[in-house]
């Protein structure tokens, strides 16, 4: 079946502080009402980052080329914004934009297999308002969940340098500040995800242990942020039992990739079973 045709639609003025967009047309930026809010701008200035040579290449050559499935669609082709409420309680943390998923739609994990597995299990547990994600049109709506990159761009063989993911943490940081009067819970998917999101936190005001945890599926760290007031009865730590004033819970599950979803590494109960977890100490279950 070919793909649905997506018309073009005139790109949207980014702030001066933002890097000049390709020039080829893109839809609209993902994030609805961004102009409305601190968070809606950071958004637009992510998606018109300029700053890794490589990435900017990549993405835009693919936008240009496509894949024969696709030459229907208008690639967005830049960095993707995260993708969610402002006052989320729960964020997903997880390399997404894919070279013809979210760098073809605009939006976190939509348009690929990894996407599916991902909006299925956040509608199975009650987080997600349908089970798919298509494009930025389709309906889709998350329920105190924000889903966001260590990397923006969608990167040569999916594989982001070191380099590339330490000059996208900015982007990082700022959105946790935003985030933070909320945010109660994160899941991080995979190994570089972790490694990507742990230095953020501390940058962004939060405590990391240290040495820094380890990777593995199911772990379960709380952060907590002493730097805030802290009410009469909470636990000097910052916490008030799992979540308390500012501190979260950061939760490891592996990534949602094809790779880990095929051979049964990640399975969707095992999935499920993280969300639930954190949506519970996010307060949204």
């Amino acid at each position: 079946m070919d793909a649905p045709k997506v018309p073009a639609r005139p790109t949207p003025a980014l702030p001066a502080s933002a890097s000049p967009a390709p020039a080829s047309p893109a839809p609209a930026p993902p994030t609805p009402g961004a102009s409305r809010s601190a968070l809606g701008e950071l958004d637009l200035r992510v998606a018109g980052c300029r700053a890794c040579a490589r990435l900017v290449a990549w993405r835009e050559e693919v936008a240009r080329t496509k894949r024969a499935a696709f030459a229907d669609w208008t690639y967005w082709g830049r960095p993707v914004p995260g993708f969610g409420p402002p006052d989320a309680r729960l964020l997903i943390v997880g390399l997404a934009p894919a070279a013809h998923g979210g760098n073809r739609t605009g939006r976190m994990f939509t348009g690929d297999r990894s996407g599916d597995v991902l909006y299925q299990a956040l509608y199975d547990v009650g987080l997600a308002s349908q089970p798919t994600a298509v494009s930025v049109d389709d309906g889709l709506e998350l329920y105190g969940v924000r889903i966001t990159s260590p990397v923006h761009c969608a990167p040569p063989a999916n594989k982001p340098t070191p380099g590339e993911r330490d000059t996208c943490r900015p982007w990082l940081v700022q959105e946790l500040r935003l985030l933070r009067p909320t945010l109660r819970a994160v899941v991080v998917l995979g190994a570089f995800g972790w490694q990507a999101a742990l230095p953020a936190f501390a940058e962004a005001g939060w405590t990391v242990p240290r040495p820094r945890p380890a990777f593995a599926h199911g772990t379960r760290v709380p952060l907590p942020a002493p730097d805030l007031p802290r009410e009469p009865g909470r636990r000097k730590d910052g916490l008030d039992g799992a979540e308390g004033p500012g501190g979260v819970e950061v939760f490891g599950c592996f990534h949602v990739s094809q790779r880990n979803t095929f051979t049964g590494r990640l399975t969707p109960a095992m999935l499920r079973e993280v969300l639930s977890t954190a949506a519970g100490v996010a307060g949204l279950t």
